[in-house]
């Protein structure tokens, strides 16, 4: 069965849930994985030579649970029943999985049909990150020791991967991205629709 996968990653605080969370509103067929969702307990999370907890690498995350989410969804991509204007990709089911750390693991790179990645500059990041409320809370320090050098580290490391990521502006307005993104996959997913029509007439 035909899917279309579409990873949205980026910084902290970046914007990729609400990104998400929008785009499932409007998509047909349309499920979210969040990358959030599967970290390990805090008492399996190490602690690193600075003293801070190591939450911003995949060790941090159960990586296993969260593939074998979406090999289920894969073998049964469930339909959503919300009626949607553009009949004719309805029956392309869509998954949105959302994270700081997707394009860095290695077994996901083949599912991919669209990625794209949130930056924010470092202040607007601090300040964001400053706002939000975290179980366990970030330490003193925990934004400049830890989590701002690990997303400059693993940015750096996708420099190397050679297909295509569509970089987004997280400072633009919710609706401004949404807008963006929406445009760009439903191109994206009538190409699909084309292709699927023109193999089915070539048998």
């Amino acid at each position: 069965m035909k899917t279309f996968v579409i990873g949205i990653g980026g910084v902290t605080n970046g914007g990729k849930t609400t990104l998400a969370r929008n785009l499932q509103k409007r998509l047909p067929n349309c499920s979210v994985i969040s990358q959030d969702d599967f970290f390990k307990p805090e008492s399996e999370i190490e602690t690193g030579e600075n003293g801070f907890l190591q939450y911003d690498v995949l060790e941090a995350l159960n990586m296993e649970e969260m593939m074998s989410a979406i090999s289920c969804w894969m073998e049964s991509p469930s339909h959503s029943l919300v009626s949607t204007d553009w009949r004719s990709i309805e029956e392309i089911p869509i998954l949105i999985i959302e994270g700081f750390l997707l394009f860095n693991y290695k077994p996901l790179d083949h599912i991919w049909n669209r990625m794209y990645f949130l930056t924010i500059p470092y202040e607007e990041c601090k300040r964001r990150r400053s706002t939000r409320v975290y179980d366990p809370p970030d330490a003193p320090g925990y934004f400049d020791g830890h989590v701002w050098p690990m997303y400059l580290k693993h940015r750096q490391e996708m420099e190397n991967i050679s297909w295509e990521i569509v970089y987004l502006d997280g400072t633009k307005s919710e609706e401004d991205l949404f807008a963006q993104v929406y445009e760009d996959l439903v191109q994206e997913l009538t190409k699909q629709k084309c292709l699927q029509v023109t193999t089915v007439g070539m048998h």
